[in-house]
């Protein structure tokens, strides 16, 4: 065959097949976040968050941490008044919630390039504690490390009894670096705290609901464990529950029970501002009206 017409014959595969591959490959490239809404009570929506990084078990990228870091933002902006009335962070996949830092991606980080991740990453997680909405974890499977460091900042944990979870960090001459050695002792005691700390054992869902790491606990069958996302959308339909009953109430009066739960080290003096916020807000006057009509109330955040 001459050159030319081996030439021609080339480019012709070439352009027939490549942009075909192109396709493929850009189809099989998902974002690491997935985001959802649902109507919520009164106005609003529910925001729900799913981690989708299955070829690493959702592990911590810097991309993924980004995007959280983007919708973490966006959500504080609105400032407990915009349309985000409640935020739900689950999984896409069935294999992990999230199994912490990605390790292989962190190996090729450079002294600084560690110490900017880490900033960001615990800037997110201290981000997502302080917002002035109610948000919720919703773990089926695994959840260790950073992962269980990330469910630590929302105001709710659901778990599926199918839940796995730990910080196996001094495992691996670490120590956890993400909240974990503060959040999880006030949240079940220093004790038990230290316990799974220092062993870096994993945690079961009811173990977890046992110790109070968790608020809710999903009874997950062995029939559901095998199908595929079945205990994951039966626990997201338990935190859509649970992030629905939180929503009934008034929005500012949310926002200020927030604000004085994790702020009760400060005690009484908490309390109060919280109360004196709510006290004279158009929801609360609505609230007075609607028990005295008899009928329920209409939230409007003011």
């Amino acid at each position: 065959m001459p050159q030319c017409m081996r030439s021609r014959l080339h480019c012709r595969i070439t352009g027939a097949t490549f942009p075909s591959l192109t396709r493929k490959l850009s189809t099989q490239v998902k974002p690491p976040l997935r985001i959802l809404q649902h109507p919520a009570p009164h106005s609003g929506h529910i925001r729900v968050l799913l981690l989708n990084r299955p070829e690493a078990r959702n592990a911590l990228s810097r991309q993924l941490v980004s995007n959280l870091a983007e919708q973490v933002d966006t959500i504080k902006a609105e400032g407990g008044f915009g349309a985000t009335r409640a935020l739900i962070i689950a999984s896409e996949i069935d294999q992990a919630f999230c199994s912490g830092a990605d390790l292989k991606e962190r190996k090729t980080f450079t002294q600084d390039e560690t110490k900017a991740f880490l900033t960001q990453l615990r800037q997110t997680f201290t981000n997502l504690s302080n917002l002035p909405i109610p948000t919720i974890s919703a773990i089926s499977s695994l959840a260790l490390g950073g992962g269980l460091e990330l469910s630590l900042c929302t105001s709710f944990r659901v778990f599926g009894s199918s839940a796995v979870v730990g910080l196996p960090e001094t495992r691996l001459a670490i120590i956890p670096g993400a909240g974990g050695t503060y959040r999880l002792p006030g949240l079940i005691g220093v004790n038990r705290a230290r316990d799974m700390i220092l062993t870096g054992r994993r945690v079961s869902g009811a173990e977890a609901y046992f110790m109070s790491l968790c608020d809710r606990l999903v009874e997950i069958t062995p029939e559901e464990e095998k199908q595929e996302g079945a205990a994951r959308a039966k626990v997201l339909q338990v935190s859509l529950d649970l992030a629905r009953d939180v929503c009934e109430g008034g929005p500012i009066a949310l926002a200020q029970a927030i604000k004085a739960v994790n702020g009760w080290q400060k005690g009484e003096e908490a309390e109060n501002e919280a109360y004196n916020t709510v006290l004279g807000s158009e929801d609360r006057l609505e609230a007075l009206r609607a028990f005295s009509e008899k009928r329920k109330p209409t939230f409007k955040g003011r």
